[in-house]
Order: structure tokens, then sequence, then C-alpha cells
């Protein structure tokens, strides 16, 4: 491979990776499995040990993913955030970890595990042990005890900051509000996972479905969901479980691992009673046999074995890499598959259009559940498999995701099968479909009288992220079946007696569903430029245009080069926003909802003045707000953000433990660093500005390396 073929290749490795980092972390909705996510980091690593004048800072093999959602969205790049569709406010607040909570490196083959094992003992000049554990599928929390009682639970975050989930813990069963027996220091930290029992899975699903709402895909998705819920009664009634497995620094002073496990157990912390000391690989592979044959019989998720040095000090001297412990790794069971058969491939039409085939299967038990149906993703995916109606075919959940089909069992095809032949018009509307360059899906260009797409338009432009307004898609289907609705702007035109004609409709719900769409008048411009339903633009694009324009005329009347001035939009995204102002039915639709009354310029509360116009600023570092208000405050005064530092950058605003590259960047660029309180001096004198920091009671902590 050349250099400029591995550069290329790097690029489109780090924007997948950063993607199915968010899908992961973030949405809660992964579509490849851990390890084809693994495969590309692994591949990224080599490559970048081969061409390290192509390593970056911010690249996936150097950062561990993140579940904040601002962050998540800033620093993933662009190809990433255009698609995000996740609330840019903040829900949670947000507090540094006292050690970075680092991840773990993984291994899917035995071979591995005794490099791990025989590199250790090169390096260890005294008598170890390993312990060795379930490698739990939930998403992780961090607690902090003070004084024996529970004072903060944490999310991973980005692995030096968290979410406070601290209430919706206190609501976990398993979870001490205090701890007993004696011992305990006076404040520590203890690491573990949350986790959702497949009982508890099913019932949750079970209730979605009943209320039309999409099932969770698996039970780790399901609990990483459930901690970051806003009402925390409800995240009692999930049946949410703890496990914890270490603590990090040296509050409690213990020889090995082990030995501190079984101290946080007699406080009554939750710890595993799976784990096993070994000595010898031989002994760790006997462990990984047995629990990959024991791990079915589990009531919750488990997708490996973790495999520690148990001695603390040892630990000590073999330290960290930017991402990983040196002194673990992770061995990660073989994506659990099964074989059935292919009873019928159905085809179906997405809010954009995209034509997505699905295999309707015999159903078959795998990974705690039923599964009846699998992606085929495309046509092209379905000829390089060669699949056929009627195969048996082998059906994988990688890392206990939306199953897929992986391959066909071709022994058992029977004669005479034929190849499906992929719809050559829309199943939905009968337009003939078009596949674009570069793409691998067809698409029905038929976006504005395709029936599923206008459906799937609507319930966009009501959720929760868009306008939301209270509906979802069984009334979305009753609304169009009634012709009632056809676009957003006929919500607006909806009266109650229109409303009495649905099926179950009374008068409480039906004033229920006004008082929803009167409300969402008040919603921001970017939302409302957002909601409207331009491909390719999600919420962070969305924000960042309405933001450049201020409001929607300008951005109608925009060429293609003028959208391109805006910030990290590309030439696909400008193209895609040219052409839907260019249409005569789009330009109408936008006429009928500015009628009605919705945003379609920047308010005088989102933009409290231009002083800080032609201006770009970088946040980087703690201070005594959060980052995302620090944000809104530089957009509000007409100034832009950006994620790292460039040749464009005007200001670095440097607040505590600021990032060491962006500021060596900023010197080696020329750019002006400034401090949390030389920027408010920048601002009008009418702005409001913090006097007091939020964690002022707090000490602040003292970060060194820490375990995950």
């Amino acid at each position: 491979m050349d250099r400029k073929s591995a550069l290329a290749r790097i690029e489109y490795l780090k924007t997948s990776l950063w993607e199915n980092s968010r899908r992961y972390y973030v949405d809660n909705a992964p579509v490849i499995s851990d390890y084809e996510y693994d495969m590309m980091m692994r591949e990224l690593s080599d490559l970048e040990k081969e061409y390290p004048e192509f390593l970056t800072p911010d690249s996936p093999t150097q950062r561990v993913g993140s579940d904040l959602e601002s962050q998540a969205a800033a620093e993933a790049p662009h190809e990433m955030r255009a698609g995000a569709e996740k609330a840019s406010r903040k829900e949670f607040a947000q507090y540094p970890h006292q050690y970075p909570m680092l991840s773990l490196s993984n291994t899917y083959s035995i071979g591995e595990v005794e490099e791990f094992a025989q590199r250790a003992s090169k390096s260890i000049d005294v008598p170890f042990t390993y312990c060795c554990e379930l490698k739990f599928d939930g998403t992780a929390i961090c607690l902090t005890y003070r004084g024996g009682k529970l004072f903060r639970a944490l999310t991973r975050g980005d692995g030096v900051i968290g979410d406070d989930v601290t209430e919706n813990a206190r609501h976990i069963s398993n979870i001490p509000q205090t701890l007993h027996g004696v011992g305990y220091p006076d404040e520590f930290e203890i690491r573990g996972e949350v986790l959702m029992p497949y009982s508890s899975f099913r019932a949750l699903n079970e209730e979605r479905e009943e209320i039309g709402e999409q099932p969770f895909a698996n039970p780790r998705n399901a609990a990483s969901g459930s901690l970051k819920l806003l009402d925390s009664e409800e995240v009692g009634r999930r049946g949410l479980y703890c496990t914890l497995y270490h603590i990090p620094g040296d509050t409690v002073k213990a020889d090995t691992h082990d030995h501190a496990l079984s101290m946080a157990a007699s406080w009554g912390l939750p710890i595993s009673d799976k784990r096993k000391i070994c000595k010898t690989i031989s002994e760790i592979e006997d462990y990984i046999s047995e629990w990959d044959t024991g791990r079915k019989s589990l009531p919750y998720a488990t997708d490996g074995i973790v495999i520690k040095i148990n001695e603390t000090a040892v630990q000590q001297s073999l330290g960290y890499t930017a991402k990983f412990p040196r002194w673990a790794v992770a061995y990660k069971f073989k994506a659990e598959e099964a074989l059935t058969r292919l009873l019928s491939i159905d085809y179906q039409v997405g809010r954009t259009g995209a034509v997505t085939p699905v295999a309707n299967l015999e159903p078959v038990h795998l990974s705690g559940t039923v599964v009846k149906r699998a992606t085929l993703n495309n046509a092209d995916q379905m000829a390089l498999m060669d699949i056929r109606v009627g195969d048996w075919v082998y059906v994988e959940k990688g890392g206990e995701i939306i199953p897929k089909i992986t391959s066909v069992e071709l022994k058992r095809r029977e004669p005479g099968t034929v190849p499906p032949e992929f719809p050559k018009v829309c199943p939905d509307c009968g337009t003939p479909l078009v596949k674009m360059e570069g793409e691998a899906k067809y698409f029905c260009p038929n976006s504005d009288g395709c029936p599923t797409q206008i459906k799937g338009r609507l319930v966009h432009f009501m959720g929760r992220k868009a306008m939301n307004i209270l509906a979802g898609d069984a009334t979305v289907d009753q609304l169009y079946d009634l012709d009632l609705v056809r676009t957003p702007a006929d919500l607006y035109d909806l009266h109650k007696a229109d409303l009495l004609r649905l099926e179950g409709w009374k008068d409480r719900s039906a004033e229920r569903f006004l008082s929803s769409i009167r409300d969402s008048k008040v919603v921001t411009f970017d939302h409302v430029l957002f909601a409207i339903g331009i491909r390719y633009v999600g919420e962070t694009t969305a924000k960042a245009i309405a933001e450049h324009f201020g409001n929607i005329d300008a951005i109608m009347a925009a060429s293609e080069e003028e959208l391109l001035s805006v910030p990290d939009i590309g030439e696909v995204i400008a193209k895609s926003i040219y052409s839907f102002f260019r249409k005569p039915e789009h330009q109408v639709e936008i006429q009928r909802l500015r009628a009605s009354g919705l945003n379609f310029s920047m308010t005088k509360e989102e933009a409290a003045s231009d002083v800080l116009s032609g201006l770009t600023f970088v946040v980087s570092g703690n201070f005594s707000i959060s980052r995302d208000d620090l944000k809104k405050m530089i957009t509000s005064n007409g100034g832009k953000c950006s994620s790292s530092v460039s040749g464009k950058t005007s200001f670095l605003i440097s607040g505590e433990k600021s990032g060491p590259e962006k500021l060596k960047k900023a010197a080696e660029l020329g750019v002006k660093v400034i401090s949390e309180q030389e920027f408010y001096a920048m601002l009008p004198a009418a702005s409001e500005t913090p006097s007091e920091s939020v964690d002022q009671d707090e000490e602040e902590p003292t970060l060194f390396p820490g375990l995950f």
C-alpha cells in the first residue's frame, strides 16, 4: 500500500470507528459486531505504526469511546456528526473521574492470551498470579462512597469526565446507599457495570412493543439507555443490576486485586463470585472453556473473560498505554450463531428512500432472544453471499446486537432455488429505483409521493429531538390513511373533530395532541431546520447552518458555494440543501409552516449580540461552567466553535487541564490562548457571566493513571 492509499484508508477507518463508537456509546444502537469494530481498530493501529506521520491525537486508537452526547457530536469527524440525532442540550451534570476510566485491549484468540502471559512473565521478575473474571456486557459506571454513603455515580463519559447519574443509581436495587462492615476508606471509587438481566429485558421490550415503541436490540443497549433516563423512578422500574469489579488507586490497602474485591464484598458491595485465581496459562484456558459454555445459563449477558495480573505492585510496575492497562487483557467469546431457514425476503423503504432487504427467518433462539428477522444490508451483500429463499443460513448476534446473516450452508441447499431479484421499482409506490454513484443502497427518488417516505418524514418531524409533538408511528398511519396529513404543515391545520375520527381517540387524547402542536411553535430555529428533514442534515449540522445564516430566507437563497462556507459542510451536504430548497413544493411547505407560527430565524435570546462575529473559538479544559454553556455563549454572540485548532482558529479558550496537543498546536500556529475571564471580557457588559464555580465545594481531583 502506498502512502496515498494508506492515508485514505486511515481516514476511512477513523471515520467509521468514530461513527460506530457514537452508535454504541451514545445512540445505544450499534450496527456492527464488537469483532468487526475491533478488527477495524486493529487495522488502523497497524497502519498508524507503519505510517506514524499519519497518527493524530484524535485517532480512535488514542482515545476511549465517549458516552457524552455533546462531546461525541463535537469531536467526531463531520461525516459522523452530520447524521447525529442526539440532543445537544446537557441533561446531566458532568464531573471528572478521580482516575481516568480506560478501556481494555481485546483479543479473540487463545494464542494472543498466551502472548500476553509470555510478555508478563518476561517483564516480571517476582512470582505473580492471574485473576480471571467474567466480562459483563453492560454499561460502565463509577461509584464514589464518602463516609460509607453513596456520594456520586458517573458514567464512563470520555474516560476523563462522566455524566452524573447518581439519582438513577440510587434506584438500582443492589447498589447500596450505605456500606456496612468495617475497614472501608472514608472516600474511594469503585468501578463496574450496570446490566439488564434477560428477564427484565424481555419484559421491557414486551411493554415497548405494546405501546408501539421500538424495542431495544439487546440488553446492553437497554441498560445504557435506562441509566441515562431523566426519570429516576422509571430507572427503578427497569430491573437493572450492578456488578462491580475494580477499585482504582491505593485508597484500599490490599496486596492483590482479588483481596481488594473480597474486602469490597464484605462492605455489602455487589461483587461477582465467578472470578478465579489462575497460576498458569493452562488454568486460564480451562476457565475460558468453562465459561464459554457456562455463560449461556447465566441470567445476564457476558461477552468474554478478563485476565488481570493479580498482584497490585506488579500492576503498578507494568503501567498503561494511552488507552489500556498493560496488566490486563480481555478475551472475547466468538459471537453466538445459529442455523435456521430463510423463509422470505421483505424490501423496506426508509424515510430517506433507501430500500433495505430484510430476511424473514424460521424462529430460532440466539443470545437470550428469539430471532425472526435479520438484515441483509443491500443488493451487493445478497449477491456476495449468493443467498436464496429456502436456504439454511447462519445468523449471528455479534456483541448481542441486531441479528445478521453471515453465510449460507450450501450443503443443505435444495435443487431448484434461484437467486432473489432485487426490486427494480419501489415496493411501496412503484417508482423506478435509482442507485447513487458510490452508494451501496438503492433509493426511491419519489421523496414527496412515496407513502412510506412521507410517513417517515412526519414521524421524524414530530420526534422528540425535532418538534417534540406527542405522536408515534400508529398515529401517523391513521392520519395518513384518513387523508388528514400529507406534509408537516398539515399538522397545524388539524382540529379536534379531525382527531376524534382516529380509532380509540377521545377528547383528552385529542387535546393533548393539539396542545403539543401548539407548544412546538416555540421550538428554536435550528430544531425546526432539523425537523423538516433535509437529507444528510442532522441536528448538529442544522445548528451550524442556522447559526451561520441566521434565518430560513438566507439559507433558501444561498448558493452551493455559500453553503460550503459553513464550517464542516462538504459538497454532498451543500448539494442536498441547495437541491431541497429549489423544489417549489418545499418552498410552499416552508411558507405554510412560517404562516403557522414556527420559528424560522434566530431569536433574540439565541443571538445575544454579534460582537464575536467572524471569530472562531476552540474550547479546551475545565471551566466554572460546562463547556456546552461556554460554547452557547460563543454562538449566541455571533462566534463559531470548532473542535480542533487550525489556521482558521481565532482564539483557544484554555481552562484547567487543557489538552496539551491543542496548546501545542496553538503555539505552532500562533493562535492566541485566552483564559475564561479574558473571554468574558470580550462580551457585552449586559451578558451574564458566572462568578462562582459550580463545583466550588469540591476539591479539584488530581488525575493520574487509573483503571477502567
